[in-house]
């Protein structure tokens, strides 16, 4: 316990490094994923095509050159000086981004879970396709797709330790630190992975409050 103990300090700073990482990029993350989702089932072949393209694209690339695209080839082409703020804001859009493609798919395949009688239906009162996903279609795929979107915000989670070698402080950074005050690594390690595991745990926790919930609803 002394490691924890005696470094309170940069274990603080450390952990709020991860969960800003994580809250921030999974905002992000759902807020594209959403709308990319809806381009992915849009009755327009060029939204559709341009859904496709960006999932295909970046999902079959590896996070890690996802984040050095973003975070050491974009800052030259727009002229951005490379500081400790400007690096997160960086290493969270490289999460989102990158992570968006995950929560496209999982969205898509709850649209699909929806009967297409349903939409054809609001279609026939005179709704848009806009008011069609917003207030028939989404709702609905909400409910099947929380098992899957959480063991999607849990790979975000997992995630962000990436973001270490990119100099954004995380828990998958403050080994580097801890060694130079004297620490054992492999303690320290140990300790980061008993903070993954709890953050995972409360994670799962969730999840099935919202299933029992969303279950009783229906």
């Amino acid at each position: 316990m002394g490691v924890i103990t005696d470094n309170l300090d940069l274990w603080g700073q450390f952990l709020l490094g991860t969960l800003l990482l994580f809250f921030a990029g999974g905002a992000l993350a759902l807020i594209l994923g959403l709308v990319v989702g809806a381009m992915r089932v849009s009755p327009i072949p060029i939204a559709r095509g341009v859904g496709t393209l960006y999932v295909n694209t970046i999902r079959n690339t590896p996070l890690t050159l996802v984040f050095f695209a973003i975070c050491f080839a974009l800052p030259p082409l727009l002229g951005l000086r490379l500081t400790t703020a400007t690096s997160i804001t960086l290493a969270i859009c490289a999460l989102g981004i990158y992570t968006a493609t995950y929560v496209a798919e999982t969205i898509r395949s709850g649209i699909n879970t929806v009967p297409v009688g349903q939409a054809e239906a609001a279609r026939a009162l005179g709704l848009t396709f806009g008011q069609v996903m917003t207030l028939v279609v989404l709702p609905q795929a909400f409910r099947s797709v929380i098992p899957p979107m959480m063991s999607v915000l849990i790979a975000l989670l997992k995630n962000t330790t990436v973001a270490a070698g990119f100099s954004v402080a995380n828990l998958g950074s403050i080994r580097n630190n801890l060694s130079e005050r004297g620490e054992n690594q492999f303690v320290v390690i140990l300790w980061v992975m008993v903070i993954f595991i709890a953050l995972v745990l409360l994670m799962s926790w969730a999840q099935r409050t919202l299933e029992n919930r969303w279950r009783v609803a229906r």
